[in-house]
């Protein structure tokens, strides 16, 4: 058993004051950049950055979906955390200058199981959260354009 973790990231021309911001809505802009991957997505405290707790189903595979209730923190004036209550996953959102623009970096990790499955696990499932992850960044970037 140890940890897994998963990453993406892409750089957007938009400030990163205005993607930091559009990934802290949790009430507008962070539905819009969910996936068929996600079901049941409700704000279930603030909305905005840190102290929102926000639910979710997440389908990585058919065979495999986590309940997910995520509760928001802002370490630094950079970063978004999203740690699950359900389980010892963490997800961290980035968000760095890039020239004129603006990088985000996902980060998630959690406990993996142990075993052949485990085995399993570390290697498939980032893989698969990492294209999800793409999906949403895609989508983040037809975000900010409008």
């Amino acid at each position: 058993m140890g940890n897994v973790t998963a990453t993406a990231g892409k750089t957007f021309s938009a400030s990163p004051e205005r993607v930091l911001a559009a990934l802290s809505d949790y009430d507008g802009t962070r539905a819009r950049l969910l996936t068929e991957h996600f079901s049941e997505y409700e704000v279930r405290e603030g909305g905005q950055g840190a102290g929102t707790v926000v639910h979710w189903k997440l389908a990585a595979t058919s065979k495999r979906t986590r309940d997910c209730l995520m509760s928001v923190s802002t370490p630094r004036g950079d970063t978004l955390v999203e740690r699950d209550s359900n389980s010892t996953m963490v997800t961290t959102w980035t968000v760095s200058p890039a020239g004129e623009g603006a990088e985000v970096r996902i980060e998630t990790t959690w406990a993996g199981a142990g075993g052949i499955g485990g085995l399993f696990e570390r290697t498939f499932a980032p893989k698969g959260l990492r294209r999800i992850y793409d999906e949403q960044l895609v989508k983040l970037e037809t975000e900010l354009a409008s």
